[in-house]
């Protein structure tokens, strides 16, 4: 990439960046175009790119190195346009069709700028928020997150965060979900359900969708209860059941598969049902992922997995990459995003997985291709992974 453009970016990338879109993709690209805006988190000045892909769009926050890394990604091998906008200046930088970059520089004022208006840069910012404080919300107040007024109780913040910034996901993905007809969601290992009946208001009592969504635990007083909140709201096809997810068997049609917090391997028998359902949309929280912790042996690194904490983690990271190339193979687009802060909890990853024709129509030798390299990075940790395991019957043929 020429180096003309990224000197003059990391230049401009400081307190004085507004915004930036990067368009013109080639034929067939699968990105349309990206935003990218400031936004400070924990007192960080960090950089939100927003991907266009077709009717989704995929959220990614990164530090300024970070985006100096991805941008030739963008640049190269999808788009030929970009404009930067800063309070002084805007930057247009077009890419010819051999590669060479024109650079113009524009000094503009304030006024031209976004008609003046105030850039605010908080991440948090109440218009991201999908259901705000003030406005009463039945099963927010039985929870006990807010009272009766709609004032979220501060000991519960967190929690109304959360659910909020699960409600973006969902949100996200709203144009893989059919508006012509009843959807069925199942939400495994549900628990207390926060989050199962947030999503069931935003969906149906906010945007108007038809569906069914079933929540599933091994709980029975918990599911008692979620039931009986669940008629006193008049929520009629919202369901709860006591069951175990590697042994519940559903007939029909599954459009999205939510699982959050399922333990260890539970995740894996989900991802595995989301699978056989076909189901159009998969967001999986993992937990406890000890499967491969207990078996994970290399000697090369040994310096590295002398550590008990180091080797939890890097066990499980490897856990959730493994499952989410597995999941491409099969025909899914997958990302790991951030699900909450750090601060609050290490059980942090969503991976979110959407049913994309691409993928599915990848030829077998490409599928395994990436099959062969899953298979290598097992031998190299010297792990069996359950997922991996339980898809093996059904594409055999891609495995020899």
């Amino acid at each position: 990439m020429d180096q003309g453009i990224l000197k003059v970016i990391s230049e401009n990338l400081n307190i004085d960046f507004i915004d930036m879109v990067i368009s013109n993709p080639p034929k067939n690209s699968d990105i349309i175009k990206v935003k990218v805006r400031p936004v400070l988190l924990k007192g960080n000045l960090l950089f939100q790119a927003s991907e266009y892909c077709g009717k989704q769009i995929f959220h990614t926050n990164y530090t300024k190195e970070e985006f100096l890394k991805k941008l030739p990604d963008w640049l190269e091998n999808n788009m030929k346009q970009l404009v930067m906008t800063c309070k002084s200046k805007q930057i247009n930088i077009l890419i010819s069709k051999k590669g060479n970059a024109t650079i113009k520089i524009k000094n503009i004022t304030i006024s031209d700028n976004k008609n003046g208006k105030n850039i605010t840069l908080q991440h948090n910012r109440e218009k991201v928020y999908i259901l705000t404080e003030g406005k009463p919300v039945p099963f927010l107040i039985d929870l006990g997150i807010m009272n009766s007024e709609g004032k979220i109780l501060k000991p519960k913040y967190d929690k109304f965060k959360q659910i909020n910034h699960f409600l973006e996901f969902i949100e996200d993905i709203l144009p893989s979900l059919s508006k012509d007809r009843e959807i069925t969601i199942l939400d495994f290992g549900c628990g207390k359900s926060y989050l199962t009946f947030a999503m069931y208001y935003y969906l149906k009592e906010l945007k108007g969708y038809q569906i069914k969504v079933i929540g599933l635990d091994l709980k029975e007083d918990v599911i008692k209860h979620c039931s009986q909140l669940a008629e006193k709201y008049g929520y009629d096809n919202l369901h709860f059941l006591v069951g175990d997810i590697a042994s519940y068997e559903r007939a029909g049609k599954v459009d999205m598969v939510v699982t959050l917090h399922a333990c260890d391997t539970a995740t894996d028998y989900a991802l595995f049902k989301a699978i056989q359902w076909e189901a159009d949309v998969i967001l999986s929280v993992p937990c406890c992922q000890h499967e491969l912790n207990k078996q994970i042996k290399n000697d090369i690194l040994n310096p590295i997995l002398h550590y008990g904490l180091i080797k939890e983690r890097l066990a499980a990271l490897a856990t959730d990459a493994l499952r989410a190339e597995l999941l491409e193979v099969v025909g899914y687009k997958s990302q790991i995003l951030e699900f909450i802060d750090m601060e609050h909890t290490p059980k942090n990853i969503l991976i979110r997985a959407i049913k994309n024709p691409k993928n599915q129509n990848k030829t077998v030798e490409l599928k395994s291709q990436k099959m062969k390299s899953i298979a290598a990075c097992k031998q190299f940790l010297d792990v069996n992974h359950t997922l991996y395991q339980l898809l093996m019957d059904e594409y055999i043929e891609i495995m020899d």
